[in-house]
Formats: C-alpha cells, sequence, structure tokens
C-alpha cells in the first residue's frame, strides 16, 4: 500500500470525525464534534485559499491518505500563529528560593505560573494515526510531511514553533493534574473542561482561574508526579521531536500537564534540511530514502520516496513515488533524508 498527505477537504469530515472519536479524549485539535470538525476543515480551506505570502492567523489540516482506495487514515494539523483569537495559556514551572540565615536554612519552592509567553508561535499538532495504521514508519510521514509543508511556505510561519503533547489521562478517561490544580476552581470534570475547550477556546480559564502562582508542593502526590510527562502513547512523539531540535522548557499544558515542546522554526532539523530541486529523472530503483512533496497550498501532497540529488542540483526520484505525488521530469518537488 501507498500513502501520501495532502490538504484536506470538506468532504473528509465522516474519516475525521470517526478518528476523533477514536482519540480518547485529552486531545483538542481533535473533537469528537462534528460540527467543530466542519469548522476546522471551513478555516483549513480559507487558509489554503490565501495566497499571500504573509503570516497571519491559518490552520492548516492535512490528511494521511492511501493511494490506492482513497481511505483517510491519519491526520495532522499546523497553526500559523497561535493566540491571535484567545490567549494561548500555558503554566511555567519555576523554581523559588529562599534562604534563612537564623535557620541556616536554604528553601526551594517549584511554581506553576500561569503565562501567555508563547503567544505569537507557530504549532504544529493535531497529530493522530489510525491504530491500524500504526506501522511502515506512517506516524514519522504525518509528522515531518508538516515541517516540509512549512519549508515551502516558510513566509507564513512565525520564527518560534511549539508543540504540545497530551498528558497523563487515567483509564477513567480522567486527568491527575486537572484535578489536583483546575478541577478545583472549575466545579467541572476534565473531560468537561477539555470538551468545552476544544469548541469554545480557553478564554473561560482567563475569567476564573487563578492568577496567583501554584505550589507544587500544594498538590496531592497524583497531581505532582504527571507534571510534564507525556502520555504513554506520546512518548515515541516527544522523541521525535527531540530529534527534530524541539526542547521541553518546562512549558506544560494547562488541562493535563502534558510537555509543551519549542523550537525555532529555522533550526527544526527536517526544515533546515528541505531542499527543492527540479525533476531531471524517473528511475525504478535509486538513490536513498527520502521524504518527498510537491503542491502549493491546497495542491500540496508527501510522500516516502527514493531521491539522488544531482551535481546540478536535479533530483531523480523512483517512479512508484512520482505515481503517488503525480509528478513528472520538469515538476518542482521538497525532499528531505528520511
Amino acid at each position: 500500500m501507498t500513502f501520501r498527505l495532502r490538504a484536506a477537504r470538506p468532504e473528509d469530515i465522516e474519516p475525521l470525525y470517526e478518528m476523533a472519536k477514536l482519540t480518547g479524549g485529552g486531545f483538542t485539535n481533535l473533537p469528537a464534534d462534528r460540527n467543530a470538525l466542519e469548522a476546522k476543515l471551513a478555516r483549513a480551506q480559507a487558509a489554503f485559499a490565501r495566497d499571500d505570502d504573509e503570516l497571519g492567523d491559518d490552520q492548516f489540516v492535512l490528511v494521511l491518505e492511501n493511494t490506492e482506495n482513497g481511505q483517510v487514515r491519519g491526520t495532522c494539523q499546523l497553526f500559523t500563529q497561535v493566540g491571535q483569537q484567545w490567549p494561548f495559556y500555558s503554566y511555567r514551572l519555576t523554581t523559588l528560593t529562599q534562604h534563612s540565615q537564623e535557620l541556616d536554612r536554604t528553601v526551594r519552592a517549584e511554581l506553576l505560573s500561569l503565562v501567555t509567553d508563547l503567544e505569537g508561535s507557530s504549532e504544529v499538532g493535531g497529530l493522530f494515526l489510525h491504530p491500524n495504521e500504526r506501522a511502515g514508519g506512517l506516524g514519522l510521514l504525518l509528522a515531518r510531511s508538516r515541517y516540509l509543508f512549512i519549508a515551502m511556505h516558510r513566509l507564513r510561519f512565525a520564527p518560534r514553533i511549539l508543540a504540545e503533547l497530551r498528558g497523563i489521562i487515567d483509564d477513567a478517561g480522567g486527568s491527575p493534574f486537572w484535578d489536583g490544580v483546575a478541577g478545583r476552581f472549575f466545579g467541572m470534570s476534565f473531560q468537561e473542561a477539555d470538551y468545552f475547550n476544544a469548541i469554545n477556546g480557553n478564554q473561560f480559564i482567563a475569567d476564573l482561574m487563578p492568577k496567583h502562582p501554584v505550589y507544587v508542593a500544594m498538590l496531592d502526590e497524583d497531581a505532582r508526579k504527571v507534571i510534564g510527562l507525556p502520555h504513554p502513547t506520546g512518548r515515541a512523539a516527544m522523541r521525535m521531536l527531540e530529534q527534530e531540535g524541539f526542547a521541553y522548557e518546562n512549558y506544560v499544558d494547562i488541562f493535563d500537564g502534558g510537555p509543551t515542546m519549542t523550537a525555532r522554526t529555522d533550526r527544526v532539523k527536517s526544515i533546515a534540511e528541505a531542499t527543492p530541486s527540479t525533476v531531471s529523472d524517473i528511475a525504478l530503483d535509486i538513490g536513498e530514502r527520502a521524504l518527498i512533496a510537491t503542491g502549493t497550498l491546497s495542491d500540496f501532497r508527501c510522500a516516502y520516496g527514493r531521491r539522488d540529488i544531482g551535481e546540478d542540483g536535479t533530483i531523480a526520484i523512483d517512479a512508484t513515488c512520482a505515481r503517488t505525488l503525480e509528478i513528472g521530469v520538469g515538476d518542482e518537488v521538497w525532499s528531505v533524508a528520511r
């Protein structure tokens, strides 16, 4: 089977809705709500249709398509500038050091402070791969295709980029972090708050959340021990982000306490190493394995393939990839080593 990433279309609503029901909660960018997903697709259509190269408040939705049967089996999203419609809140984990001369004792206390430090950053998120397809490197294809999209539309993305990883969710769909921190003030469960945020945004956090720092030592143990930890299913994603140059800098999600990873956009490995080339030849079996992408905005397509970049900068690609991406000699592609 061959797969490719492409721009999402309004008719992708049904497979997206079916996948959203499989996420198990804590997945704000892919809510199991048909109206919310239709709004996301409409916003993505507007973003794909805007052809000026300026940084705006765009959201792009990409889907993973099986080219043999047309089935959509995964999705991912890109946000060009967070915090434009409503504040982008995070908790920042900091340390306060205090010393008593009389007691000859130094005390260091960890604090969670509500901040909007990451406002204006771009974001990669909403990545979900159907459980039946979690093999063959398709998760990596989903993740890294986003960076080729950014490289190909660089002026539409901010200098800094972030990725939020889902935090620890228990078997009942609850969040120990939410129960220990924000849940004490809101009178709603994690699932209720997470769903409300996915549909309406998190302005209610600004309206109701205490603005004073929270002392970590005053939280119960269940909440303390999950701060900054990714959900078990997100550990591989965290490693992939680290390999791309993202780092955890003590920002955590206000709902589930999961880690927020950040990087300078131009230093993300797959963006920095992405190379534009003109296709000079299509062969049966050549060169090194790579991710290869083509097309602008709504015509964007990306797939695994093989490449051989010549001394003149042109590229030869394998026939299967050329067929999957519907390209031929003379077309422009961007590629990065797999």
